[in-house]
């Protein structure tokens, strides 16, 4: 069986240093490794309209936004296919099949939609679109018979979802579909990482982010101002790493390399958490490091984003190029998923033919 991969964000805003350690540099890792036959990679605008409806150019000015970040990061438009989701309309078509397949019970008790619908205060006024999102989400996945997609811990509830409608799609139909499995970050930390102000994660509408784009300046701005262990008052007081955003974007970030260059005193990271925990370092010099740590990560991101800035219209060309590709994937899946519904009349010529004889005189 061939290794397709198929993974993307929502273009609601420029992408931070949450996804960088939790989806992007893996995505990089897996590019370059080359040990896969096909990788996807999708700007679900279509998806993001679920709850923006009313605001479509928020999603259209994030597409090159989104875009940028692809490319700076070092994702290579001729080892993968970057492509915009509302580009291929197959996807609409076969979200509509798939919707016969899943209840509206059964969808209301994904915890994923569940708790998106708690922090965006739906209530009873949910749009169709948004509550419907697990069953667009397979729509995706089985458009390009993708088996491998890379997900955080809270998407596997929607994986999970996917596998259920292929499977009663299978059952139903014909082996056609293909079940998708899930990939996470190896590195726990990377799973998720919390926002600057110490909560459970970086969120573009709290403002508690670290862009991928910031310049140098406003990176320091936002590590000095991190939140740390408040009850690390003095220097000499003992303090805790654990839950302490500074360490888990160190955990996230850093490595020995880093502590040779930036700060020589310390063999690793382990001895820096040691010295903290027991007392006598303070805050500030380890949120130097982290300001370091992190612009050294974005500083080849952010030369390579400035380069694709002044060449947006190669930019647009490649979104265009990996959407068309993706079409016609996604078109001889729909194809397929068509014949085995038995919905080809025109490409039925056994039909045809069979109803001719029925009813010729």
């Amino acid at each position: 069986m061939k290794k397709i991969i198929l993974t993307g964000d929502r273009p609601t805003g420029k992408l931070h240093l949450g996804h960088y350690v939790g989806s992007l540099k893996q995505r990089v890792d897996i590019q370059n490794k080359g040990d896969f036959d096909e990788m996807y990679i999708m700007i679900a605008d279509a998806q993001a309209l679920t709850d923006n409806a009313e605001n479509p150019e928020k999603i259209r000015e994030n597409i090159i936004e989104v875009a940028l970040d692809y490319l700076s990061v070092g994702l290579d438009p001729n080892k993968v296919t970057l492509f915009i989701q509302s580009a291929v309309s197959e996807l609409t078509e076969l979200t509509f099949y798939y919707m016969n397949l899943v209840t509206l019970a059964r969808i209301e008790r994904n915890p994923t939609v569940k708790s998106e619908i708690k922090a965006r205060g739906f209530d009873q006024s949910i749009p169709v679109g948004f509550l419907t999102y697990p069953i667009s989400q397979t729509s995706d996945i089985t458009a390009f018979k993708a088996n491998i997609v890379p997900v955080g811990d809270d998407q596997l509830p929607m994986l999970e979802q996917a596998r259920e409608i292929v499977r009663s799609f299978n059952h139903t139909y014909g082996e056609v579909l293909v079940e998708p499995k899930a990939v996470l970050a190896d590195n726990e930390v990377c799973k998720r990482l919390p926002g600057t102000d110490g909560k459970a994660k970086m969120s573009k509408s709290i403002g508690n982010c670290i862009y991928l784009s910031d310049d140098a300046d406003t990176v320091k701005q936002k590590v000095m101002s991190m939140y740390t262990d408040p009850t690390h008052l003095k220097v000499e007081d003992p303090g805790h790493t654990e839950n302490n955003p500074v360490f888990t974007y160190l955990d996230a970030l850093c490595t020995d390399e880093h502590f040779k260059k930036y700060l020589p005193e310390y063999k690793n990271l382990d001895e820096l958490k040691a010295h903290y925990e027991k007392g006598g370092l303070g805050d500030m010099k380890v949120k130097r490091f982290l300001n370091d740590v992190i612009n050294d990560v974005l500083e080849p991101i952010r030369k390579r984003r400035h380069e694709y800035e002044n060449k947006i219209k190669d930019v647009y060309d490649i979104l265009e190029k990996g959407s068309n590709k993706a079409r016609k994937t996604a078109q001889n899946t729909l194809k397929e998923v068509k014949e085995a519904m038995k919905i080809n009349y025109f490409e039925d010529d056994a039909l045809i033919e069979s109803h001719i004889k029925k009813y010729e005189k």
